[in-house]
């Protein structure tokens, strides 16, 4: 009876998703190396298929290093709509067999199928009709870990990719463990991966027994929670609806940026695609948030709250400007690499009485028109006139 009261977790996760689906689409991809991502000098790899990873080519590489390794791969840019509609056919799957399925992205999820085993059969059953029915509808592969617990279940999906149904039990978890490297361990991170291993260990058994002396100089109050991932204790539930947190839009650019107002109509273009993505959910933001990368990586956030909470693009940009130029009054001649705009403290956008406190206005009809543009055309297929530079402004008539 333990046995029955006992978790069923699935992590599903599809097999190099874009590029796979980039296969699918064109047959004469087969067996080729082929990269996903960004192709200007500073891309980056969203996703690499098996052939070119054979090169040592990995996701969120740089796509000149990517390049280097193997010069014969195949770039191609990202279709971010299709592989979403793909996505949906996926997560499709999912909602057939249970309720509890938590995204972690367009291209992997928990499920907790405890109470569908009742009707659908063991774990492992389910797990091959997910395998089978995402193969039917999309022709593409997924690897499926079973495991009592989200963590083990998210080892599990990684350990015998591709193509992959690999199951870990309860009964069996210290000896599947025990034997991984430690950068088996979701979040560990190859900096804190490479201290680990130069304080002599190697597997999550000899992480597990190492005595504090050892662990907390390395995680100091989080060791005894590191031990518990490494013994593979996680009671974290699956999360059916995983609410959107904060939206954001950025950009990295090809050359380092230097001139102010080119550097503010590249904002205003981020205020736009942030405010729209708001729209789209039919939300308002609160809070209003500015990145900025350096040329030497460094890294910068300002933020600031904004009452009533808005969707109105004009009003972020407004907002993302000040904080810009505040960060700049400090970094006058910064060059900067990345921009960002973020939007957090999120409500749903309803229509109430416009003098009603806390109010959330309807979209102006500019920008509810600059969306009806951009869903047809995408988010690159136009910008207001106050987010182009000045030397591309046409001169009113």
């Amino acid at each position: 009876m333990a046995a029955a009261r006992e978790r069923a977790i699935l992590h599903v996760d599809m097999d190099a998703f874009y590029a796979s689906v980039e296969e699918r689409d064109d047959p004469s991809l087969a067996g080729r190396p082929v990269i996903v991502g960004g192709t200007s000098a500073r891309g980056v790899v969203a996703a690499a298929n098996y052939v070119v990873r054979k090169f040592g080519v990995h996701s969120a590489m740089p796509m000149n290093r990517a390049l280097a390794l193997c010069p014969q791969a195949v770039c191609i840019h990202p279709r971010m709509t299709h592989y979403k509609a793909v996505s949906q056919q996926v997560f499709a799957v999912f909602h057939e067999v249970t309720p509890l399925v938590e995204g972690l992205s367009l291209d992997e999820a928990f499920l907790d199928v405890t109470a569908s085993r009742a009707l659908l059969g063991d774990e492992v059953a389910i797990a091959r009709w997910i395998k089978a029915e995402i193969l039917a509808r999309t022709r593409l592969n997924a690897s499926v870990g079973v495991a009592p617990n989200k963590l083990v279940a998210k080892i599990a999906s990684d350990l015998e990719k591709p193509d992959a149904l690999t199951v870990i039990t309860a009964a069996s978890l210290p000896d599947r463990l025990d034997a991984l490297s430690i950068r088996r361990l979701p979040g560990l991170g190859r900096k804190k991966g490479n201290e680990v291993e130069r304080a002599g260990l190697a597997t999550l058994g000899e992480l597990r027994r190492a005595p504090d002396a050892v662990l907390w100089p390395l995680f100091g109050r989080d060791t005894q929670r590191l031990r518990e991932r490494a013994a593979g204790i996680d009671d974290r539930p699956v999360l059916a609806e995983r609410e959107d947190l904060s939206i954001s839009a950025e950009e990295t650019f090809d050359t380092d940026l230097s001139d102010p107002a080119r550097i503010e109509a590249e904002l205003l273009a981020l205020a736009d695609r942030a405010s729209a993505r708001l729209r789209a959910k039919s939300l308002a933001a609160g809070c209003i948030a500015v990145k900025v990368r350096r040329a030497d990586f460094a890294t910068f956030t300002r933020q600031q709250q904004i009452e009533p909470a808005t969707q109105d693009g004009r009003v972020i940009g407004r907002a993302a400007t000040d904080l810009l130029r505040r960060w700049r009054g400090e970094q006058p001649r910064a060059r900067i690499r990345l921009l960002g705009v973020g939007v957090s403290e999120l409500a749903p956008a309803t229509q109430f009485d416009l003098f009603a406190a806390g109010a959330v206005p309807q979209p102006p009809p500019l920008d509810s028109a600059l969306d009806a543009i951009r869903q047809r055309f995408g988010e690159a297929g136009l910008r207001r006139a106050s987010g182009l530079p000045v030397g591309q402004r046409r001169p009113r008539r």
